[in-house]
């Protein structure tokens, strides 16, 4: 395993809401994605999800609250909660998650990633 610089990694991709893996520990990726706009409410039944805001903001909305994520900051969302992120800028995000965690959990849209590409 080589030292993984991130900036350079978010460097090669321009797509938003195609999240990329960028590393894999003890069963969970790491994954970086490139947001702007709204994605759509889900929830993930089995698996708590963080999400690290690296540039940007992020927008949680959740049923009956908002979280909003700096940049350096992170939040975990409790599995079982659905949510739905908002970026009104380009925003990166890293996260961390189980391999099994679908990309928009519980729902399928036309945005929905099958594999994530590794990067």
């Amino acid at each position: 395993m080589n030292v993984v610089n991130i900036s350079e990694k978010f460097s090669l991709f321009n797509d938003h809401w195609s999240p990329k893996r960028i590393g894999e520990l003890n069963g969970q990726q790491v994954i970086i994605a490139k947001v702007q706009g709204e994605f759509v409410f889900h929830k993930h039944d089995d698996e708590d999800e963080l999400f690290m805001v690296m540039k940007g903001q992020l927008k949680l909305e959740m049923r009956d609250d908002t979280v909003v994520i700096n940049p350096g900051e992170f939040y975990i969302v409790p599995k079982g909660v659905e949510h739905k992120p908002v970026a009104e800028e380009e925003t990166h995000l890293l996260l961390f998650e189980p391999m099994s965690t679908q990309h928009t959990g519980d729902v399928k849209s036309e945005i929905t990633v099958e594999n994530y590409e590794e990067i």
